[in-house]
């Protein structure tokens, strides 16, 4: 009988999913002082804010926690790290500039502003920080979200070893993190207020029946859908025991065949079944690292080779932004100006190089972008010089002669 009541108690808390307790801290950086500030970050957080606390998530400090200085962001994250201990899920989310500094990821507060590399360990918030909390605390199943894979806004002051976006980074057991793009990719702000990102998590998570691999999958499709495939998130798991539904579980009918049993307790099939459709080897290398001895790690090395004969087997007709990336695979982005007395007063970024391709947006003269990676006239492409340019995390190109 005691079996029996166990058993009952255990599906009913699996069966609602909202029965463990569940901390979070949700943090939204928009207003820096010292380099370009950001529009969404603190839409992003306040929505995902309200998201969770509708999913029975307890918020440290009750609400989003908005354009957090170094010192008040240390401190929310010690009190998040007091406030999980024994707790069944411990969530931290972010939205704001992140930089990868010699294989590290930081978190930026708003008042950060180093003159050179060794300034980071104190102006900025290393991850692993965030992580150790965690495994202080001795939490079930750690979640951190980081929709931080922006573009590296101080890449002109010393910083030389951050390049733009995130690095990758391992989990520890019992966590998941998932970056709202692959390691060294730059992720969309997005233009209606929410990136993509935290658009399609905040309306994912909702959803019943989903567990947490096959929600950050479905996040996944979503992003790249959404982004036209620019924009592809990425998760690195360790082996999560049990299940963890955000909306809890949908109900089914009875059925005595595998295939009702519920999701697969192998972590190798459930990771494998998030990682299989990636286009980075990267990504697929660090799936072999950890589950190299099963048979998922035998069809990730496969991948592995059949990515690597595509991106490297002649293709009969290249657009013009795929001949640009094969001349300059890694751009090194400096801070230019845009010139004052441009003829219209604002300098067009556009998705390919060229005066003909699709605008993405307008940076005003004055405005400060960070660019790099330029191709010469005389390709076909353009009469002009056309470079590479990051602005409020938008990713294109523009003309050299706009430029100081």
């Amino acid at each position: 009988m005691v079996l029996a009541l166990a058993a009952l108690s255990w599906l009913s808390l699996c069966g609602s999913g909202l029965a463990d307790t569940r901390i979070a801290l949700v943090i939204g950086n928009s207003a820096y002082r010292s380099v370009s500030r950001l529009d969404n970050p603190k839409h992003d957080a306040a929505l995902m804010a309200e998201t969770l606390q509708g999913l029975g998530f307890d918020l440290v400090g009750g609400s989003a926690r908005l354009d957090l200085d170094e010192a008040t962001m240390r401190r929310a994250v010690q009190e998040f790290g007091a406030k999980a201990r024994g707790a069944d899920v411990a969530l931290v989310y972010y939205a704001g500039h992140g930089v990868q500094v010699r294989g590290a990821n930081y978190l930026v507060p708003v008042d950060a502003n180093p003159s050179r590399e060794a300034d980071v360990d104190f102006q900025m918030l290393d991850v692993n920080v965030v992580l150790r909390q965690m495994e202080s605390a001795g939490t079930k199943l750690n979640l951190v979200i980081l929709d931080a894979c922006r573009n590296n806004p101080f890449g002109g002051r010393g910083l030389r070893d951050g390049t733009s976006g995130l690095a990758q980074m391992r989990a520890p057991e019992g966590t998941l993190i998932s970056f709202a793009t692959q390691p060294g990719n730059v992720a969309l702000d997005g233009r209606d207020g929410n990136s993509p990102f935290t658009k399609a998590l905040a309306e994912t998570i909702r959803r019943p029946g989903l567990d947490i691999f096959k929600t950050f999958n479905q996040v996944g499709l979503e992003v790249k859908r959404a982004t036209g495939g620019t924009q592809q998130p990425w998760v690195s798991s360790s082996p999560v025991d049990g299940d963890f539904f955000f909306a809890g579980q949908t109900v089914a009918p009875a059925s005595t065949s595998p295939s009702a049993a519920g999701p697969s307790p192998d972590p190798a099939e459930r990771a494998w079944a998030v990682t299989q459709n990636t286009t980075s080897i990267a990504v697929l290398e660090d799936f072999v690292r950890q589950f190299g001895a099963t048979p998922y790690g035998s069809m990730a090395r496969a991948r592995i080779d059949e990515l690597k004969t595509t991106q490297t087997a002649a293709r009969p007709a290249e657009s013009p932004i795929e001949r640009a990336q094969a001349i300059l695979p890694n751009p090194h982005l400096v801070p230019r100006m845009i010139k004052r007395n441009v003829s219209q007063g604002y300098l067009n970024l556009r998705r390919e190089p060229g005066q003909k391709s699709e605008i993405l947006t307008r940076i005003p003269a004055g405005e400060t972008a960070m660019v790099g990676g330029c191709l010469m006239p005389g390709d076909g492409v353009s009469r002009f010089t056309s470079c590479r340019a990051v602005w409020n995390g938008v990713v294109g190109w523009v003309s050299s002669n706009g430029l100081e």
